[in-house]
């Protein structure tokens, strides 16, 4: 089995890459909700109300929006939180990896943000990067509603996908319509096919 992180920065479109791959048949693992779902873990709470404080705690569970504000404007926050959360997401991870390999998957791909950030690509196969031009990625975010600063302090913890893509082993464009992604994605669907072919004939 081969495992194929799919990766990019907020707004570049990875997670709609995985969705397409998805309702092709391909096993997705979304790391954003096991994530969200470690957040839920009594000792990843007691944690973060021991090292960031109470305030962060809303009777027995994290204040998800204060944590947000808070470690999307500092990296050392965010490094904190990661050091808190991130052995219980990679446990998870790993746990969900190897019952889909009995169950028989060919390949697994893991639908990350930081993939790179955190170290775990060193512990996959293939890294897709999705990429997408500066202003059509401020485009989107706007449409999403953020606000310009969020969007700078945001993007600032995260590695400039131009560095990312000469880390991949794949880069996806998303700089037109949606059909033109599923033209870019109909594509990689075939280098992925052929990635399951190299793996099983060694």
């Amino acid at each position: 089995m081969i495992l194929i992180g799919i990766t990019g920065i907020i707004g570049s479109g990875k997670t709609t890459v995985s969705s397409i791959l998805e309702k092709e048949g391909f096993e997705v693992i979304d790391l954003d909700k096991i994530a969200k779902d470690s957040l839920s873990l009594k000792e990843v709470i007691r944690d973060i109300g021991n090292t960031f404080g109470e305030e962060y705690i809303l009777g027995e569970r994290v204040n998800i929006e204060k944590m947000r504000q808070t470690v999307f404007q500092n990296r050392k926050m965010l490094a904190m939180l990661e050091k808190i959360t991130h052995p219980k997401i990679v446990d998870r991870l790993f746990e969900d990896i190897a019952r889909k390999e009995k169950e028989g998957a060919k390949s697994v791909i893991i639908d990350g943000p930081l993939l790179f950030e955190t170290g775990l690509y060193k512990r996959l196969d293939r890294i897709v990067v999705v990429s997408t031009m500066p202003e059509k990625l401020r485009e989107r975010l706007i449409k999403r509603g953020m606000e310009e600063e969020d969007i700078k302090k945001r993007m600032a913890l995260q590695i400039p996908l131009a560095e990312k893509e000469k880390m991949a082993d794949v880069v996806v464009q998303n700089n037109g319509t949606v059909e033109d992604l599923k033209g870019e994605v109909e594509r990689l669907s075939e280098t992925i096919k052929g990635w399951e072919v190299e793996t099983n004939a060694s």
